[in-house]
């Protein structure tokens, strides 16, 4: 379980075909406080620690991803040089700044918009017909790893929506987020509360 508040960027810094692909993550966390077995989300999507090493500030830690989970993420996400918004597992009696999220990946977006407005950053991400329902102003979404708010939602004909966000200054600088361009791929994980509303309603309907 995550907060999708992000405790550090990391980088990949080599992958390698095991059956499953394996990468190797640089980050700034101490190795002594990665447990081997630990989940830890990257960019949205929760990993399971299999090896771990490197210094205070200078460390490395070692995940196995399927295939299936490769294949419903962002393309190219699990390439060597790639960053990664980082976040270590909730503990009990943790702040929970931002909102439950579970690391599952629900579908991929894109960027339709970028613009700079007011000093923050405009965020307008095109999301497919399947989780369009469960996105509503006000409500939350976690966009690679990173809770935000959707300040609006724009309804297409074809099922699709396009939710837009506004990420202020330090959200941009200390996650992935600021580098984003239009069309690039971003994971989505829709609120797990949205999600038992749906199930009901459809259950109801």
């Amino acid at each position: 379980m995550f907060t999708g508040i992000i405790t550090a960027t990391g980088t990949i810094r080599e992958t390698s075909d095991r059956g499953d692909l394996r990468a190797v993550i640089a980050c700034p966390y101490d190795p002594a406080h990665i447990a081997i077995g630990a989940s830890i989300a990257c960019s949205g999507v929760c990993l399971t620690v299999v090896e771990r090493g490197g210094q205070p500030g200078d460390a490395w830690f070692a995940v196995d991803i399927s295939g299936e989970t490769v294949s419903r993420t962002a393309q190219n996400q699990w390439t060597a040089g790639r960053k990664l918004n980082l976040e270590q597992a909730l503990k009990l009696g943790d702040e929970l700044g931002g909102h439950i999220v579970t690391g599952h990946v629900d579908a991929v977006g894109r960027i339709a918009v970028r613009e700079e407005v007011g000093g923050s950053l405009h965020l307008g991400v095109l999301a497919p017909a399947e989780i369009s329902p469960y996105l509503a102003a006000k409500g939350s979404v976690t966009l690679d790893g990173v809770s935000l708010t959707v300040n609006a939602v724009d309804d297409h004909a074809d099922g699709t929506c396009t939710f837009h966000l506004n990420i202020i200054p330090h959200t941009a600088e200390v996650t992935t987020l600021g580098a984003l361009r239009e069309g690039d791929a971003v994971n989505l994980e829709i609120d797990v509360l949205a999600r038992y509303l749906r199930r009901m309603q459809t259950l109801k309907g």
